[in-house]
């Protein structure tokens, strides 16, 4: 009976971890109905399974739950992008200051690393191939991770992981890419993380967040 169980948890988090992902990413698209009997085969679950999952990430913000008449993507807003933008600079500045005071060699050395891999996305995506976006914006969330990882609060890693994911789902619906404007604030977060001054990347880490609204927003897909 335990393995039962386990297996029966396995699956329902592989769901969640897959629809979580569609959702992000845009494969399921804001508004968009989830309709039970499409998703069971699309995802090899059971409607019960699916149930679960998607009010689980209903409570987590990412789907809406409509009572007897199902559940659909949550929506995307001009509004409701400020809202995550500001959240997550509040948290990522409050930890990444926390984690600039206590972070030793292995925390500069796993920074290092997580920004390199970043750097060769970028450079791939400055030279228009955009087949790496998913790679791209995992390695986005690998450094900024990086850079609060010494912070000390589990809590507040799970907190500023969830407002990431947020944020991350308007950057994917316009494919968000600044360029070298981008690439350069975070070569200047890791610089400003290796000299341990806090107030130099919480400065760099405003700009780079309100430029990335900035930019989403000259989409206009937000407001189509």
């Amino acid at each position: 009976m335990p393995n039962l169980i386990d297996s029966t948890a396995s699956v329902a988090e592989e769901a969640h971890a897959q629809i979580r992902h569609d959702i992000i990413f845009g494969h399921l698209k804001p508004g968009e109905k989830l309709r039970l009997d499409q998703m069971r085969s699309r995802y090899g679950v059971s409607v019960s399974t699916l149930r679960e999952t998607l009010n689980r990430l209903a409570a987590e913000g990412f789907v809406l739950a409509e009572g007897q008449r199902g559940f659909e993507v949550a929506p995307v807003s001009a509004e409701n992008l400020h809202d995550i933008a500001t959240l997550r600079t509040l948290l990522e500045c409050h930890a990444l200051a926390l984690s600039f005071a206590a972070g030793g060699i292995d925390w500069e050395a796993g920074l290092v690393a997580a920004h390199h891999k970043l750097h060769q996305m970028e450079l791939r995506m400055m030279a228009g191939d955009h087949s790496v976006k998913e790679e791209w914006k995992r390695y986005d969330w690998e450094f900024h991770r990086a850079l609060i990882a010494a912070c000390g609060s589990r809590e507040l890693v799970a907190v500023h992981s969830s407002v990431f994911d947020k944020y991350l789902r308007y950057q994917m619906r316009v494919l968000t890419f600044r360029g070298e404007t981008a690439a350069r604030e975070h070569r200047e977060l890791l610089a400003a993380a290796m000299d341990r001054d806090a107030a130099r990347a919480q400065e760099i880490l405003r700009a780079h967040i309100d430029g990335g609204v900035r930019h989403c927003l000259a989409s206009g897909v937000l407001a189509a």
